[in-house]
């Protein structure tokens, strides 16, 4: 199968709203409004996973120069600094017929790569307690439980530093 990882561009938006209602509950999905603005505001930290020109995950974040995710960055696009210290991940997703093949691995090391070229000192995200481990892998450190109430889910606080 070949993959090809590439940048978003707005005419993605589509693939990229259906990936993501069918990645995640309603509560925690993206709306395809908050899609749009995150493709406008830093398509050059939004990266697609394609199969045969067909969108089958993507990986997403704004840039920050905190340590955590706050809330308020998965809403309000002009809190992303272009120069910042921090690459975060909103968003790692695969539709379920590709799943547990290796795409989303090859999207986050992809991200992550991007991000040390690019001279961040890091990568941050927040997860479920039972995707802790997964991150581990690609060698992020559990900072804990985060204030985070995004969709109503508990969630921890990982980084990756470079």
């Amino acid at each position: 199968m070949d993959i090809i990882i590439r940048r978003v561009s707005l005419e993605d938006l589509d693939g990229v709203a259906e990936v993501e209602e069918s990645c995640f509950p309603k509560a925690e999905a993206a709306t395809k409004t908050s899609l749009e603005q995150r493709i406008k505001t830093f398509p050059d930290s939004f990266f697609l996973a394609e199969v045969n020109e067909e969108i089958i995950g993507f990986i997403n974040g704004c840039i920050t120069n905190k340590k955590i995710i706050c809330d308020e960055l998965f809403s309000d696009v002009t809190l992303h600094i272009p120069n910042g210290d921090y690459q975060t991940i909103f968003g790692l997703d695969v539709i379920s017929a590709y799943r547990s093949q290796g795409i989303a691995a090859q999207l986050m090391n992809y991200f992550i790569e991007i991000t040390r070229l690019a001279g961040r000192k890091g990568v941050i995200l927040t997860c479920k307690e039972g995707l802790i481990q997964y991150y581990s892998k690609f060698g992020f450190k559990n900072k804990g439980l985060s204030k985070s109430e995004h969709g109503g889910s508990e969630w921890y606080d990982m980084i990756l530093e470079f």
